[in-house]
């Protein structure tokens, strides 16, 4: 499996001053629960940014994503679409240009992504905050079980996988093992830049 992240070319220095928060965990984490609880929660605030990210699969109730076809994907790798794209599990994962402007207008970004590509936007983004969700091996792997989305391949695979990366360490971590609003609420004060605890 190849994640590997390639950044849009052209940007001279870390784009800033706005925040790119990356989201990220293992598959069964309930990082989209707590993204679409967080958008909810931020709907009124227009300086927080929740792009869709472009994916080479359908998208879903539980992952709204901008489906493409691999060509497609291909054409807008070409035409300089992203600031940033990655191979994860069989598929293409990107993000828009656009959030380059929104970061530089100084908006909050956030976004899902692989664990693997935090190296290239920490280098690439002037100030990045790394969100790892994460649960118990047990809910993780009833939660995999549950969505039973052909595309989340063997299971027992995905919750062994790990990232052996300096770089991708978590600033803040949540175990969503609990009750997802009060999670929810966990990342917008981390969106927002307040303490994240309650």
């Amino acid at each position: 499996m190849s994640e590997i992240a390639t950044m849009a070319q052209g940007e001279a220095g870390a784009i800033g001053p706005g925040r790119l928060v990356l989201v990220v965990g293992p598959s069964g984490a309930g990082k989209d629960t707590l993204l679409q609880l967080a958008q909810a929660a931020c709907i009124d605030d227009h300086d927080v940014v929740f792009p869709r990210r472009v994916v080479t699969r359908e998208s879903s109730a539980a992952e709204d994503n901008i489906a493409m076809s691999p060509d497609e994907f291909r054409r807008g790798i070409d035409h300089g679409d992203f600031a940033v794209h990655w191979d994860a599990h069989g598929h293409s994962y990107a993000l828009p240009l656009e959030i380059n402007d929104d970061i530089r207008a100084g908006r909050a970004v956030v976004v899902n992504v692989s664990r693997t590509v935090i190296a290239a936007l920490r280098q690439a983004y002037a100030n990045v905050v790394v969100v790892a969700i994460t649960a118990p091996p047990d809910v993780l792997a009833q939660r995999l079980a549950a969505r039973a989305r052909h595309s989340d391949g063997n299971i027992a695979e995905r919750l062994s996988r790990s990232v052996e990366d300096a770089s991708a360490q978590a600033d803040v971590t949540i175990l969503n093992a609990g009750s997802a609003d009060y999670h929810s609420r966990q990342l917008v004060r981390v969106i927002r830049n307040e303490s994240w605890r309650e």
